[in-house]
């Protein structure tokens, strides 16, 4: 397991962590979130205390791993980072745990894959910092209560609805991240024009933030593409038509959807008359996961008001026909 966790303090700096905001200042977007935070992290600080547990959730790519990062350096602690499915065993939280020194923050991505007998022993972790470890065999077993430093678990997941109520109860802060606002993306995408040393027009970076699909994630993943193109075509500058050649040849349209959006709503269109439709029959016919679509890709086309969830299924609005100039048979 061992190889999943990631102490910050410790690891060399690459070309993606370069992107991250270290403080709360740094950080664009999520504004009411962002300030209430910096109440929160000040407050524990004046009271020489750790922060009280944290549980992010949202859609992938909105910020969730940098928040939490920022939460450490805004303390003045070490961040250890693993995922909920690289915790298989027991033990291997509790080496975890009694890892940790006073103060840091433990920071658990997919939280929601945490295995039920794993999950029960991070319950008194939280509440009482110990955790009760059995130790011998049949007749000799007994149980040993371990003290743990006092520790910050900042949890992330897209799924909150999968996390169980007695876990979620014992996080003292709870926090939904939301997609970003085009000038919200084209402040990340200056920032990271920067950090590449590449100069960017304010036109194109607005056309690359329109495309984002509200996601610094795929704000900065499409920056880099989009760069490779400037420079193969030998530009000092990336143009807006540029960015909008590459973009096109990527696949990305106007509002920020590719190829599997596509398939989806065409499928939805086209294969099901609109709708309804279950999830798992139009996942099949597109050849896509459903945890993938439910998870990555609906959030998007539901906040564009592109489908609607329904208790039969899923139904393609009129913003969809219009969006691929279709025309709605009645």
């Amino acid at each position: 397991m061992d190889r999943d966790i990631l102490d910050t303090n410790e690891h060399i700096e690459d070309e993606e962590s370069s992107l991250r905001p270290a403080s709360f200042d740094e950080y664009v977007g999520q504004h009411d979130l962002k300030e209430n935070l910096r109440v929160f992290v000040g407050a524990a600080k004046m009271r020489d205390e750790t922060l009280d547990h944290v549980l992010f959730y949202g859609p992938p790519g909105l910020g969730k791993t940098t928040m939490s990062m920022i939460i450490a350096n805004e303390m003045g602690t070490h961040i250890k980072i693993t995922t909920g499915p690289s915790i298989e065993k027991t033990g291997d939280l509790v080496a975890l745990l009694t890892s940790l020194e006073p103060g840091d923050v433990l920071f658990i991505d997919e939280i929601h894959r945490l295995n039920k007998v794993v999950e029960e022993i991070l319950y008194p972790a939280m509440e009482d910092f110990c955790v009760d470890v059995m130790i011998g065999k049949d007749a000799t077993t007994r149980s040993v209560r371990i003290d743990l430093p006092p520790f910050t678990l900042v949890g992330a997941t897209t799924r909150a609805g999968d996390i169980s109520a007695p876990l979620r109860d014992r996080f003292g802060i709870v926090a939904k991240l939301d997609y970003y606002k085009d000038e919200e993306l084209r402040d990340i995408i200056s920032r990271t024009s920067k950090v590449y040393c590449m100069t960017m027009e304010e036109e194109a970076k607005m056309e690359l933030a329109r495309r984002s699909r509200g996601t610094p994630r795929i704000a900065n993943r499409l920056f880099r593409r989009v760069r490779d193109f400037a420079q193969f075509y030998g530009d000092e500058i990336i143009t807006k038509d540029r960015t909008m050649q590459a973009l096109d040849r990527l696949k990305v349209d106007n509002l920020g959807l590719d190829d599997v959006d596509h398939k989806y709503l065409l499928g939805i269109i086209n294969r099901f008359q609109g709708g309804p439709v279950g999830l798992e029959a139009l996942a099949a016919s597109i050849g896509e996961e459903r945890m993938t679509l439910e998870d990555v890709y609906e959030p998007y086309l539901l906040q564009k008001g592109l489908i609607k969830r329904t208790s039969r299924g899923r139904i393609a609005t009129g913003l969809a026909y219009r969006h691929f100039h279709i025309t709605r048979e009645n």
